[in-house]
């Protein structure tokens, strides 16, 4: 067993999850601890965004546990997910945000929904963070007058004001052109040093996991091929792992999330 200081904050025991007769997690096991940073690889459709589903309570599993904050979330019902989902939340590929506020007004909003801060304090914090993620002097615009990389910032930011002990993030570096991919995983990296949060990325981007993890699990026909350290990833005699990496070096082409 392991001591509470050790306990993974999200732990995956043997989970497997099909969609008709489609498998698409196969008896996945891995763990986070706390406040690492754990990317989740693998080509299209190999079951990367469920798995973020899965931690959110969004899908249950087949069979297998998923823990998630040190708590066994596999038979929550909604309103306990909630309480859940106030520690982790998650940065999705299309960001989400409201289309009708400002950007200002979208990392207000879970500060407004907490309901104990006074309106000069919210101003404040929403201009900390959008500071933080670089993006302060786009606060009075429209999501429609952003771009898909600086969507993302600003759903990082909305994410963050929640207070958040972990943070997911789907595929963060999809659809963005190079630049603004360094410029989010240079930003996701800061917040983990800076914040010390609990996060998983999934990505099919080899750069951005070898920026970002501690530990990466590869996907591969529903099933963990892997589970390590970047550099032991480097030295896996695996053949799908070594083909996902030559690949990768020719540079990220979009294979799209899931």
């Amino acid at each position: 067993m392991h001591s509470p200081a050790t306990r993974p904050y999200i732990d995956f025991q043997a989970v497997s999850k099909s969609f008709g007769s489609h498998t698409v997690l196969d008896q996945v096991s891995f763990n986070v601890m706390p406040g690492e940073t754990v990317c989740i690889l693998g080509r299209s459709g190999v079951g990367k965004s469920v798995s973020l589903q899965h931690i959110m309570g969004f899908l249950k599993p087949d069979s297998g546990r998923v823990i998630v904050a040190a708590e066994d979330v596999t038979n929550y019902d909604e309103r306990e997910l909630e309480r859940i989902r106030k520690k982790v939340t998650m940065v999705f590929q299309n960001g989400a945000l409201f289309d009708s506020l400002t950007v200002g007004e979208n990392v207000a909003f879970p500060l407004r929904e907490r309901g104990d801060l006074s309106d000069e304090e919210t101003a404040q914090i929403v201009e900390g963070l959008l500071e933080m993620v670089g993006v302060r002097a786009m606060r009075d615009l429209l999501p429609s007058d952003l771009s898909t990389g600086m969507k993302r910032s600003v759903a990082i930011a909305r994410a963050l004001a929640a207070q958040p002990e972990a943070v997911l993030y789907d595929e963060p570096t999809t659809m963005v052109d190079p630049l603004q991919a360094q410029l989010l995983g240079d930003l996701i990296a800061k917040l983990k040093l800076q914040l010390k949060l609990t996060s998983v990325v999934v990505t099919h981007d080899m750069r951005l996991a070898q920026k970002l993890a501690d530990r990466i699990v590869f996907l591969h026909e529903a099933r963990v091929l892997f589970f390590g350290t970047p550099s032991e990833m480097e030295h896996s005699q695996e053949s799908v792992v070594r083909e996902f990496l030559h690949l990768d070096s020719y540079g990220p082409g979009d294979v799209g999330g899931n």
